[in-house]
């Protein structure tokens, strides 16, 4: 009997190790193949018809704004200023009555002086592959500017071009190393289910009619 434990404790220890090994390759191979086509800088980024500003909540659960949120906001409003963009495709989750990312996504960049006709909004963004797939099925895109943080822009990025997309990542400032700690260690787990979404080639949760940005 304690052979078998034995066995088994081997087996999970080479498993255990064989995981962490394959997130961490994950991880070094998405950022290389993203590196050259993300930016903090405007001047790097094409002109391009229409911008994904991909969603997330503009309260954190204690109440208070949430850092990412907001910054995602400026780096759009920056980039529609800049006339390196025509459209905003605001993507993100609605699940629930009370919870919608792409309305209030929407609304701020209206605060800030961005057309309601120049903002288009996606409520079935519920993953991140789920924004970038339907924005090229959905609303015609093939060639498109992500905007979010660095760490998220990699793993768009990459599902992008992975999906035929001509696809380039503006980056929005980060939050506090310390504030994001959970968000940055999730992103290592996001960017090696990558790979595994794209081996059983998932797709997005919901289609739709297609609703073409000219």
């Amino acid at each position: 009997m304690k052979k078998v434990i034995k066995n088994i404790l081997k087996i999970f220890l080479l498993l255990f190790a064989a995981g962490i090994i394959f997130i961490v390759w994950a991880n070094y191979s998405i950022r290389k193949e993203s590196s050259a086509f993300v930016s903090y800088r405007i001047a790097d980024v094409p002109e391009t018809k229409t911008a994904l500003l991909l969603g997330t909540g503009k309260t954190l659960s204690n109440g208070m704004p949430n850092a990412y949120f907001y910054n995602r906001i400026q780096a759009a409003i920056d980039l529609y200023r800049s006339g390196k963009i025509k459209y905003i495709i605001v993507s993100g989750d609605n699940s629930t009555k009370d919870y919608n990312e792409p309305e209030d996504m929407q609304l701020t960049l209206m605060k800030y002086g961005i057309p309601k006709e120049r903002i288009v909004m996606d409520h079935a963004g519920f993953r991140t592959l789920d924004s970038v797939v339907r924005a090229k099925e959905i609303f015609g895109q093939n060639k498109l500017v992500i905007i979010s943080q660095k760490f998220h822009n990699e793993r768009a990025v990459f599902l992008a071009r992975e999906n035929g997309m001509e696809a380039f990542g503006f980056n929005a400032a980060d939050v506090n190393k310390y504030a994001g700690l959970k968000t940055n260690l999730r992103e290592y787990v996001a960017k090696a289910k990558v790979y595994w979404d794209l081996l059983f080639g998932v797709q997005p949760k919901f289609g739709g009619e297609k609703i073409e940005i000219k």
